[in-house]
């Protein structure tokens, strides 16, 4: 009996870490380096067009990523219209504080909001791809990358 009630709390306390998040996905490198002809593309469905939302590039790597930003070019296609393309510099440290994401040992992750405002989304399927742009080619100690789309709580 015991055993059920703590999986029982597990599992409500694991459902309710994700209230707001609507998406995240993100791909494995294996290699852990990111090629730039890897383009990653992840697709979801919004239905609720009500809520405002924000948008975060997700990057894991190691602690002997050799760089302070991420240069990333970031593809959007939503229901009806065709792809936007933007090119991003995704902060990943800096000299006082080191790594700005969550670290455990030497693997570190960053959510990095890439809308300025909350935004409202049209009902349908969109589409994101994610390329690296960085000069080094494979680039190096990247684990995975991806994208999240977080609800705003009312």
């Amino acid at each position: 009996m015991r055993i059920y009630l703590s999986a029982l709390f597990i599992l409500l306390l694991l459902s309710s870490c994700e209230s707001n998040g609507v998406f995240e996905k993100s791909q494995f490198f294996p290699s852990h380096s990111w090629k730039s002809s890897d383009k990653l593309f992840f697709k979801f469905t919004i239905s609720d067009t009500v809520s405002l939302y924000h948008i975060y590039a997700v990057v894991r790597h190691k602690d002997a990523y050799r760089y302070n930003n991420l240069w990333m070019n970031i593809s959007t296609q939503s229901p009806g219209d065709t792809a936007k393309n933007q090119l991003l510099d995704l902060r990943l440290a800096d000299n006082k504080k080191g790594w700005l994401g969550a670290g455990m040992d030497d693997i570190f992750d960053h959510r990095i909001r890439i809308t300025q405002t909350p935004v409202k989304l049209k009902a349908g399927n969109y589409i994101f791809g994610l390329q690296q742009a960085m000069r080094e080619d494979p680039l190096s100690h990247v684990l995975n990358a991806g994208i999240r789309i977080e609800k705003i709580a009312k």
